[in-house]
């Protein structure tokens, strides 16, 4: 494993931890504005 490897890994890394903070937090929000559209109807 060259030094040339790790720099290509390391992005690679970084964008996919970025995606799933993404996805995971839109998620995270789409479900807490769930809760305030459902909550007031009952």
């Amino acid at each position: 494993m060259t030094g040339k490897d790790i720099e290509e890994k390391l992005p690679r890394a970084m964008w996919v931890r970025l995606f799933i903070y993404v996805v995971v937090g839109h998620i995270l929000a789409a479900f807490i504005y769930l809760l305030f559209e459902v909550a007031p109807k009952k």
